[in-house]
């Protein structure tokens, strides 16, 4: 039986400091502002200069968890076995065609990090580009970033991380010879955008509150010092990225935030071409772009188009192209988002989303026929796979369900053939029979429907005792769709339900969904959730009190909110680098996504309205003297997103004024950001670590039941 260590170990206490601040005339206390360093830029490049008392608490917590988690260890080393033994070591993706090469990934059989590869187009030896593993050696954290092969295929650009704080080094690989440039461009994004003869490239240079805000021209072998300033981002709630067409004839400077945006292109041959605007930023104007012939193809909600139509408008080299004069080629339907868009020479394909069911369409762009490609389940996720080659009849997509390990298809657009170039191996097996998938539909507090997508194992019973996972997310609209994940199978195995609730916030039912969940509406998300729950319980899937609730990020928000507001319906919870500051960090500008983040959650500190909005709901301001469930919070010091203060503060508050209990662990990462550690196996032991808790939770058998 799964059970965290008896008595005798004390949680760290952390101390009160009370400072006040004052906006739209209400005074706020933060006992625990202390937790946030003042020079946290630093500490965020290197954790080692974290301020001492700071420091020292969040070491106390760690030591607390590993205490508290101690009887669990050979759990966490059997569940680690069960989530390795479901990937295939040296795997391998399917190779991608671009001109006399085919250009793949893998990994070594032990590897912790990927290695890029190619092969010659007609048969040869592989070429090892870039070795993951190697690079990552001695350092406490290591991310590949992004790589993209020049299109002359004679250099590799890659950027690496080794903070975690996701501000990344550029270098330059020559492949004929396999040695790197002497060039090392530091504080970069990440993305960039080769020109046409591969002698050069775009890319994109962060400030100093980590946001991408200028990009620059590189010519090969040039010092990064001379580089030649393209473009600025002067508005400091704009996210700033570059990318290349379909075609490769144009690259592109995209400009946005989360409802605005705004595309300048220059020509992939002329390196010294100033970038022309497409369309104006107008506020709540969404727009994306590719080139087909001598026509822009547009993705966009221009015109009242909520659920996004694409059009198309001349290519003008003299000036910016008017959103009025741009013509539909495929009208918006309500309720059916247009998702995204892949351009061929000869072809349009589409994504679609409808009530959290995905598909593709397939356009002929002369004749204007079109074809979905069928599935075999609509509770699927499908999805585009972008390839290298424009000139092309071959569409590459995948597909996975809750249940149904990830397959990824060539399909010829001409024909309609498909060929399964790949199948997900799960080495310790799977049988998809073993499971039930359904899709329920939950009541809201106003009347809308709210999907659920769920799977169990058939010898599971089902009742009031049954434990259940609920996962949701709702922001910033990410729609979480049901596609496999072959760790939630140690859980399932063992007797729980497996629950996605599409809660507003998202986009699984059109846009209108995403707006109904944020800003003044962002209520609905954590209502959406209760509802979900409850509806869960009246059908007979749990019992009250039974239920386990997960989030990351903003989906650590949704899990701050709803214990706050129904702490009764939940068992347990895990928040992963939870947002549950949300006001003070929505009141401070210096943050590195607080400017970009207002459009979002509204912005407090011009608007009365937004304040109270958000503080109604804020989890870290909304703390109550209740019982709150078993809860597990992980944390990152070299988190930019969410940081680490902020899950810290939390748990601080928690401890002092709830009235529970429960096991409250707080778990910091001293050497990795956001995302978790950089390396694959590195990842398994923490979810290794979140799935004992939950056992230890529910005080389940070690074994599964499937």
């Amino acid at each position: 039986m799964a059970t965290f260590a008896n008595g005798g170990i004390k949680p760290p206490v952390a101390q009160r400091e009370v400072v006040a601040s004052t906006h739209h005339g209400q005074r706020r206390d933060d006992p625990y502002a202390w937790l946030r360093d003042p020079q946290w830029r630093d500490a965020m490049a290197n954790p080692e200069r974290l301020a001492e008392p700071i420091k020292a608490y969040l070491e106390a917590e760690n030591a607390y968890a590993d205490a508290r988690m101690a009887p669990l260890e050979s759990l966490r080393e059997q569940l680690v076995g069960e989530l390795r033994g479901r990937i295939r070591e040296d795997d391998q993706s399917v190779p991608t065609a671009d001109g006399p090469w085919c250009y793949y990934t893998r990994f070594r059989e032990g590897g912790q990090h990927a290695l890029l590869c190619r092969r010659p187009r007609s048969g040869g030896d592989e070429q090892l580009m870039l070795d993951g593993d190697a690079e990552s050696e001695g350092a406490d954290y290591f991310r590949l970033g992004g790589a993209a092969h020049s299109p002359d295929h004679a250099y590799l650009a890659y950027a690496v991380d080794y903070s975690g704080a996701e501000s990344l080094s550029l270098r330059i690989r020559r492949l004929a010879d396999g040695v790197d440039l002497d060039t090392h461009i530091e504080a970069v994004r990440g993305d960039l955008a080769w020109r046409a003869d591969g002698q050069g490239f775009i890319y994109t240079v962060l400030d100093d509150e980590l946001r991408p805000r200028w990009v620059y021209w590189h010519s090969l072998g040039q010092d990064p010092r001379d580089d030649r300033l393209v473009y600025e981002e002067t508005d400091p709630g704009f996210f700033l990225g570059v990318e290349t067409t379909e075609s490769g004839r144009y690259l592109l400077i995209v400009s946005h935030d989360h409802t605005t945006s705004e595309v300048r292109w220059l020509p992939a041959d002329q390196p010294d071409a100033e970038p022309r605007v497409i369309a104006p930023r107008q506020r709540d104007v969404e727009y994306s772009v590719s080139d087909h012939g001598d026509q822009w193809l547009i993705l966009t909600n221009a015109g009242g188009a909520e659920d996004f139509a694409i059009c198309q408008t001349p290519i003008d080299s003299h000036s910016p192209a008017s959103i009025q004069d741009w013509q539909v080629l495929i009208a918006e339907r309500p309720g059916r988002l247009i998702e995204g868009m892949q351009v061929f020479a000869r072809w349009l394909v589409r994504q679609e989303l409808e009530d959290a069911e995905s598909r593709l369409v397939v356009r002929d762009l002369s004749a204007g026929t079109e074809t979905i490609i069928d599935q075999p389940d609509p509770c699927v996720e499908v999805g585009i796979i972008p390839g290298l080659e424009y000139d092309t009849d071959s569409l590459r997509f995948g597909l996975s369900g809750l249940t149904l390990p990830a397959q990824i298809f060539d399909y010829d657009m001409a024909s309609g053939e498909r060929t399964r170039r790949k199948t997900q191996t799960i080495p310790s097996g799977h049988d998809p029979a073993a499971y039930i998938t359904q899709r329920l539909m939950a009541l809201a507090e106003d009347g809308e429907s709210v999907p659920i997508s769920l799977f169990y194992h058939r010898d599971t019973p089902l009742g009031a005792d049954t434990p259940l996972l609920l996962y949701g997310y709702g922001a910033y609209g990410i729609s979480e769709l049901p596609g496999f994940s072959p760790h939630r199978l140690s859980l399932v195995d063992r007797g729980f339900v497996y629950a996605i609730a599409h809660v507003r916030g998202g986009r699984e039912r059109g846009y209108r969904w995403y707006r109904q969940g944020r800003g003044a509406d962002k209520q609905h998300t954590f209502s959406d959730f209760i509802a979900c729950a409850e509806h869960l319980i009246t059908k007979g899937y749990t019992g009250k009190g039974r239920i386990a609730v997960h989030g990351g990020s903003a989906g650590g928000m949704l899990v701050g909110a709803v214990l706050n507001q129904r702490p009764d319906l939940f068992h347990a919870a895990v928040a992963d680098v939870p947002f549950v500051d949300v006001l003070n960090t929505m009141l401070d500008p210096s943050l590195p996504l607080t400017p970009p983040e207002w459009p979002e959650w509204g912005n407090p500190l011009e608007s009365a309205e937004a304040y109270q909005q958000i503080a109604a709901y804020s989890p870290y301001d909304n703390i109550q003297p209740q019982s709150y469930p078993h809860l597990l919070v992980t944390a990152g010091v070299s988190d930019p997103r969410v940081t680490y203060w902020e899950p810290a503060k939390w748990v601080a508050r928690l401890r002092a004024e709830a009235s529970s209990d429960a096991e409250l662990i707080l778990r910091t990462n001293m050497s990795a950001g956001h995302g978790g550690p950089g390396g694959r196996f590195q990842y398994l032991e923490e979810v290794a670590y979140r799935y004992a808790f939950l056992l230890a939770a529910y005080q389940i058998k070690s074994s599964g039941t499937g």
